[in-house]
């Protein structure tokens, strides 16, 4: 029980700071050149990026369902067929 209550510890601290972290960069975001109106030209990269990897994600995992119904998974025995 012990283990358990160190490893939920150091998951809490770690989500803590990786809350802060994220709420500062946001704040230093907002105080950087123009605010966060200047990031108008950046978003059709952010759009198209996610785009190309929601795609990629999409294919690959297509791709895995289909080689797993045609049994191309499926462990060949080496020593044949019994």
């Amino acid at each position: 029980m012990r283990k358990h209550a160190v490893v939920l510890g150091l998951t809490f601290a770690g989500l803590a700071a990786f809350a802060v972290f994220a709420g500062w960069a946001f704040y230093e975001g907002s105080q950087l050149g123009g605010g966060w109106a200047s990031l108008g030209p950046v978003w059709p990269y952010v759009l198209g990026g996610a785009a190309v990897v929601a795609a990629l994600a999409g294919f690959l995992m297509w791709l895995a369902f289909y080689s797993a119904r045609h049994g191309y998974d499926d462990r060949v025995d080496p020593e044949g067929p019994p």
